[in-house]
């Protein structure tokens, strides 16, 4: 029996700098990915749309379509993975990345260690997603998840997750009731250690809370447990 070739995962990088995307373009090769590096919003934007890609890098700031612009009009048909890097630190940036749809959200400086751990952990969460439920997930007082769109659904109405947000919540929404610690949802969710300075999971939480208000579901909700961690339950508990 011949091997089956296992093709290696094709990462795009949007990045203006020459000297951070011809590094970053270099490093990533040696770390086993196909990568595709542009140096501006419009043609990243365009071969996101045209060609497959398992999981984008990008910076914000870019010239002429900065890279909030290109995350907007690329989730408006793909939902495919996106990590924005960035020397921006201010939370309000963080936080419209994470509205826009971004899976994470890297600052500058950074490490090649600690984009390849991320890269991976998305990649991963990918695969999982991608594999048939080995449970049938109840749907809690008609929030219906749903594995194959990785999105919920409160009647007709989708509360457009991303897949990140979607792995969060159907965790909490299996373990219902219970207290989820942050390290606990740092590793099953966003499958890295946890980091006192890691904002992420809050602000993958914030957007939950966020979409299923907007689509009228009230029943459960996501609570935080101060020095605990997170846990859905019913509107009127603890």
């Amino acid at each position: 029996m011949n091997p089956v070739a296992v093709q290696p995962s094709r990462l795009l990088a949007i990045e203006d700098d020459p000297v951070l995307g011809t590094y970053l373009h270099e490093q990533l090769v040696r770390c086993g990915f196909e990568v595709v590096w542009c140096q501006n919003g419009q043609e990243g934007l365009s071969r996101a749309r045209d060609e497959h890609f398992d999981v984008v890098l990008m910076d914000i700031l870019l010239p002429g379509m900065n890279g909030l612009q290109v995350l907007t009009q690329l989730r408006q048909t793909h939902a495919l993975p996106v990590i924005l890097m960035s020397a921006l630190g201010a939370e309000a940036d963080r936080i419209s990345g994470f509205q826009l749809g971004a899976d994470d959200y890297l600052p500058k400086p950074f490490s090649m260690a600690e984009l390849r751990v991320r890269i991976q952990a998305i990649l991963r969460r990918v695969a999982l997603d991608r594999m048939p439920p080995q449970a049938p997930v109840l749907a809690e007082s008609a929030l219906v998840l749903d594995e194959d769109a990785a999105d919920a659904r409160y009647g007709q109405q989708w509360a457009g997750l991303t897949r990140s947000e979607y792995r969060l919540l159907d965790t909490l929404q299996r373990n219902a009731d219970e207290v989820l610690s942050k390290p606990f949802l740092y590793q099953q969710v966003l499958q890295r250690g946890y980091s006192a300075h890691d904002r992420s999971l809050d602000m993958h939480i914030s957007q939950i809370r966020r979409k299923l208000k907007a689509i009228g579901y009230h029943e459960r909700e996501v609570r935080t447990v101060w020095g605990k961690g997170y846990v859905l339950s019913a509107s009127d508990a603890l």
